[in-house]
């Protein structure tokens, strides 16, 4: 009988089971060794006796941890918090805990973070990283690692490609009589704003537009805020942003110098994180960051049950949602 404060033990959930003791931690850390009507019986003894497996001694015995880490560079940033819910809703069907990190758009506090959780965890997932190539290979050298919105060759990756997206909006502001676009940029070492520049030249180019870029160099509201000069200075009638929340700040910073949108310019977002709920209803290109955060811990988990890393490159793609931001020229 199990005393009232003591916790159950492997020991009684294999005696409850019929099984040895091994069958037990094989069930909870390597299941595939075990049939599954025999995983079944355990887990259910286990359950009835709310018995828990010690992580800690798991560890020990086995080196894995069953945590693994997330990395983002602006947890604040409403692109990130459904990615993070969807990994920890895949981490949690393998019985994994993610340890989320934050790197406020630092590089350095990114590299120190990735050199701390090595210790604790069995991978990362590493979303738009602001390292630079080589030292993002430093580390997967080190510890299984999946990017997000970043194409390292050899390093599986998810991408979210911003690209077709981005070919729409273009195409609709030139419907509409647009001639003059400005991008307002993200962050230099950003892989998704290098993506999403090239996209809107290319798309500028096809159709005879002109094409002018406006630096913002974090990603937020007030950097949006500070570009409206810029923005303004350029002539141009429409303007496609990095993200959703540098819109945001463009479409503040032009009321506040009582210019109309979408009747003086037409402003396009971009990851689909605001659009709804923005005055007027932002026009912006969608967002996958939820299944971005899915897949990229489906494929860490894949690579730590296989110990084997594939250059695996992940597409996801993205289209134009029109709402009230965006009319004809003046």
């Amino acid at each position: 009988m199990i005393g009232k404060n003591r916790a159950p033990t492997i020991s009684q959930v294999a005696i409850i089971a019929g099984v040895n003791r091994s069958s037990v931690s094989r069930a909870f850390n390597r299941p595939e060794l075990l049939s599954a009507q025999t995983v079944a019986t355990i887990k259910a003894a286990a359950e009835s006796l709310g018995y828990v497996p010690n992580r800690n001694a798991r560890a020990l015995s086995t080196g894995r941890h069953s945590n693994i880490g997330l990395i983002v560079p602006d947890v604040a940033n409403p692109f990130f918090p459904p990615l993070i819910r969807a990994a920890q809703g895949e981490a949690d069907r393998s019985d994994f805990c993610i340890f989320l990190g934050n790197t406020d758009e630092d590089a350095a506090q990114e590299d120190k973070l990735l050199t701390r959780f090595a210790g604790q965890v069995e991978g990362v997932v590493l979303a738009s990283p602001r390292l630079s190539d080589d030292r993002i290979r430093e580390h997967a050298a080190r510890k299984p690692l999946v990017l997000v919105n970043r194409d390292v060759a050899g390093i599986p990756r998810v991408l979210i490609d911003s690209g077709p997206g981005i070919a729409e909006a273009v195409a609709h502001l030139a419907t509409l009589g647009h001639r003059r676009i400005a991008y307002v940029s993200g962050p230099g070492i950003s892989w998704s704003n290098k993506q999403r520049r090239i996209a809107v030249r290319k798309a500028t180019t096809r159709l005879g537009l002109e094409m002018m870029t406006v630096r913002a160099l974090v990603p937020n509201f007030e950097a949006g805020q500070r570009t409206v000069p810029d923005i303004i200075a350029t002539g141009a009638t429409g303007v496609v942003a990095f993200d959703d929340l540098t819109a945001q700040g463009i479409l503040a910073g032009l009321n506040e110098r009582g210019i109309r949108v979408p009747d003086d310019i037409s402003v396009v977002g971009c990851d689909d994180v605001l659009g709804a709920a923005t005055y007027p209803p932002l026009t912006t290109v969608s967002n996958r960051s939820s299944e971005a955060g899915k897949v990229a811990v489906a494929l860490l988990l894949d690579i730590l049950n296989t110990r084997a890393t594939q250059d695996v490159r992940y597409i996801l793609d993205t289209h134009l949602v029109i709402r009230r931001t965006t009319a004809p020229a003046p």
